[in-house]
């Protein structure tokens, strides 16, 4: 059974920054999409950054410049480096992993930008 475990969350102040990891276990990995989700309280789940299988990635607006998703395909790792963090960027970020119809979550990672 295919398992997707973040870490790296935390509470950091505004301007700093914090390196998130999912770890997924199983053999699908390196055939996948990988991408970084976050949900804020009250709001809805948005996509954040998403890298393919080829190394293609995309951003959502508001972190261009400061985010970079990133992959180890003989460690199963997706990152998101997260440079420049602001209040605006407080979450809980999902790890997800998508491949044909299928689509995983993690758990989450609380990210709190907070001085």
């Amino acid at each position: 059974q295919v398992q997707l475990v973040e870490s790296g969350g935390g509470l950091v102040q505004p301007g700093g920054s914090l390196r998130l990891s999912c770890v997924v276990s199983g053999s699908i990995f390196s055939r996948s999409t990988m991408a970084w989700y976050r949900q804020a309280p009250g709001k809805q789940r948005d996509l954040v950054a998403r890298i393919t299988r080829t190394g293609s990635t995309d951003y959502t607006e508001s972190v261009k410049g400061r985010f970079t998703i990133s992959r180890d395909n003989a460690k199963n790792t997706v990152y998101l480096q997260m440079n420049n963090l602001k209040p605006e960027d407080t979450a809980v970020y999902y790890c997800n992993l998508q491949l044909g119809l299928t689509s995983l979550w993690g758990q989450g990672t609380q990210v709190t930008v907070s001085s």
